[in-house]
Protein backbone atom coordinates (compact mmCIF):
# COMPACT_ATOMS: atom_id res chain seq x y z
CA UNK A 1 0.00 0.00 0.00
CA UNK A 2 1.29 3.72 -1.00
CA UNK A 3 1.75 5.88 2.63
CA UNK A 4 0.86 8.96 0.12
CA UNK A 5 -2.14 10.45 0.17
CA UNK A 6 -3.97 10.82 -2.82
CA UNK A 7 -6.43 13.38 -3.51
CA UNK A 8 -8.96 13.52 -6.12
CA UNK A 9 -11.31 15.99 -7.47
CA UNK A 10 -14.45 16.40 -8.97
CA UNK A 11 -15.58 19.81 -10.94
CA UNK A 12 -17.42 21.34 -13.33
CA UNK A 13 -16.07 24.54 -12.90
CA UNK A 14 -12.71 24.18 -11.57
CA UNK A 15 -13.44 25.03 -7.38
CA UNK A 16 -13.09 21.48 -6.32
CA UNK A 17 -9.20 21.81 -8.30
CA UNK A 18 -8.20 24.57 -5.93
CA UNK A 19 -9.21 23.23 -2.97
CA UNK A 20 -7.20 19.75 -4.18
CA UNK A 21 -4.29 22.42 -4.42
CA UNK A 22 -4.50 23.88 -1.15
CA UNK A 23 -4.89 20.39 0.53
CA UNK A 24 -1.65 19.22 -1.25
CA UNK A 25 0.13 22.70 -0.03
CA UNK A 26 -1.25 22.48 3.74
CA UNK A 27 -0.56 18.21 3.64
CA UNK A 28 3.10 19.45 2.37
CA UNK A 29 3.27 22.14 5.30
CA UNK A 30 2.47 19.51 8.04
CA UNK A 31 4.71 16.61 6.62
CA UNK A 32 2.76 14.45 4.05
CA UNK A 33 3.14 13.64 0.44
CA UNK A 34 0.10 13.65 -1.80
CA UNK A 35 -0.32 13.02 -5.51
CA UNK A 36 -3.54 14.92 -7.07
CA UNK A 37 -5.87 13.37 -9.70
CA UNK A 38 -8.87 14.47 -11.64
CA UNK A 39 -11.36 12.12 -11.40
CA UNK A 40 -11.16 11.52 -14.77
CA UNK A 41 -7.53 10.52 -14.52
CA UNK A 42 -7.53 7.57 -12.24
CA UNK A 43 -9.72 4.36 -11.89
CA UNK A 44 -10.58 2.44 -8.97
CA UNK A 45 -7.55 -0.16 -8.81
CA UNK A 46 -5.07 2.93 -8.58
CA UNK A 47 -7.58 4.03 -5.69
CA UNK A 48 -6.98 0.99 -3.52
CA UNK A 49 -3.08 0.92 -4.29
CA UNK A 50 -3.29 4.14 -1.07
CA UNK A 51 -3.77 4.11 2.17
CA UNK A 52 -5.34 7.68 2.57
CA UNK A 53 -7.96 9.58 0.19
CA UNK A 54 -9.34 12.79 0.91
CA UNK A 55 -11.81 13.40 -1.80
CA UNK A 56 -13.18 16.97 -2.55
CA UNK A 57 -16.21 16.56 -4.84
CA UNK A 58 -18.57 18.95 -6.01
CA UNK A 59 -22.33 18.94 -7.34
CA UNK A 60 -23.13 19.67 -10.83
CA UNK A 61 -26.99 20.47 -11.97
CA UNK A 62 -29.65 18.90 -9.92
CA UNK A 63 -27.26 16.37 -7.53
CA UNK A 64 -25.27 15.27 -9.97
CA UNK A 65 -21.53 13.81 -10.25
CA UNK A 66 -19.79 16.29 -12.20
CA UNK A 67 -18.88 15.31 -15.70
CA UNK A 68 -14.76 14.19 -14.63
CA UNK A 69 -16.21 12.30 -11.64
CA UNK A 70 -19.10 9.90 -12.78
CA UNK A 71 -17.12 7.11 -14.43
CA UNK A 72 -15.07 7.08 -11.40
CA UNK A 73 -18.16 7.06 -9.06
CA UNK A 74 -19.49 4.08 -11.52
CA UNK A 75 -16.39 1.91 -11.30
CA UNK A 76 -16.41 2.47 -7.05
CA UNK A 77 -20.12 1.74 -6.76
CA UNK A 78 -19.54 -1.84 -9.26
CA UNK A 79 -17.05 -2.70 -6.80
CA UNK A 80 -17.36 -5.66 -4.24
CA UNK A 81 -18.30 -4.49 -0.64
CA UNK A 82 -15.01 -5.04 1.33
CA UNK A 83 -13.20 -3.89 -1.80
CA UNK A 84 -11.90 -0.22 -0.12
CA UNK A 85 -11.60 -1.57 3.06
CA UNK A 86 -7.79 -0.91 3.18
CA UNK A 87 -8.19 2.93 2.65
CA UNK A 88 -8.78 5.51 4.96
CA UNK A 89 -10.51 8.43 3.52
CA UNK A 90 -12.58 12.10 3.87
CA UNK A 91 -14.45 13.84 1.81
CA UNK A 92 -14.74 17.64 0.95
CA UNK A 93 -18.43 18.27 -0.84
CA UNK A 94 -19.13 21.51 -2.73
CA UNK A 95 -22.43 22.65 -3.32
CA UNK A 96 -25.06 25.71 -3.26
CA UNK A 97 -28.33 25.79 -0.74
CA UNK A 98 -30.43 27.30 -3.63
CA UNK A 99 -30.54 23.93 -5.09
CA UNK A 100 -32.31 21.20 -2.96
CA UNK A 101 -30.35 18.76 -3.43
CA UNK A 102 -27.27 20.41 -1.87
CA UNK A 103 -23.70 18.32 -1.68
CA UNK A 104 -25.30 15.56 -3.07
CA UNK A 105 -22.32 14.72 -5.12
CA UNK A 106 -20.11 14.57 -1.96
CA UNK A 107 -22.60 12.63 0.17
CA UNK A 108 -22.60 10.41 -2.70
CA UNK A 109 -18.68 9.55 -2.03
CA UNK A 110 -18.92 9.01 1.64
CA UNK A 111 -21.71 7.20 1.50
CA UNK A 112 -19.54 4.83 -1.35
CA UNK A 113 -16.79 4.76 0.34
CA UNK A 114 -18.32 3.51 3.55
CA UNK A 115 -20.09 0.81 1.42
CA UNK A 116 -17.34 -0.42 -0.05
CA UNK A 117 -15.54 -1.23 3.58
CA UNK A 118 -13.26 2.59 3.72
CA UNK A 119 -12.66 4.09 6.84
CA UNK A 120 -14.01 7.13 7.83
CA UNK A 121 -11.20 9.18 8.90
CA UNK A 122 -13.15 12.55 9.31
CA UNK A 123 -16.37 13.52 8.60
CA UNK A 124 -17.52 14.80 5.84
CA UNK A 125 -17.90 18.55 5.85
CA UNK A 126 -20.73 20.26 3.15
CA UNK A 127 -19.42 23.35 1.98
CA UNK A 128 -21.83 26.32 0.55
CA UNK A 129 -20.61 28.46 -2.07
CA UNK A 130 -18.76 30.73 0.55
CA UNK A 131 -16.60 27.81 1.89
CA UNK A 132 -13.21 29.64 2.02
CA UNK A 133 -13.56 30.44 5.47
CA UNK A 134 -14.07 26.73 6.80
CA UNK A 135 -12.43 24.37 4.18
CA UNK A 136 -8.80 25.50 5.49
CA UNK A 137 -9.58 24.59 8.77
CA UNK A 138 -11.03 21.34 8.12
CA UNK A 139 -8.25 20.04 5.52
CA UNK A 140 -5.95 21.30 8.67
CA UNK A 141 -7.88 19.20 10.96
CA UNK A 142 -7.94 16.01 8.59
CA UNK A 143 -4.02 16.47 8.42
CA UNK A 144 -4.19 16.12 12.31
CA UNK A 145 -6.33 12.94 12.13
CA UNK A 146 -3.82 11.10 9.55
Amino acid sequence: MNEELLILYGTETGNSELLAMDAQRLGKEAGFESSIFPMDEIDASKMQEHKHCLIICSTWGDGEQPDNAQDLYDEVSDLDAASLSGIKYAVLALGDTAFDLFCEAGIQWDDVMESKGAYRLHERIDCDTDYDDYCEEWIEEFFQKM
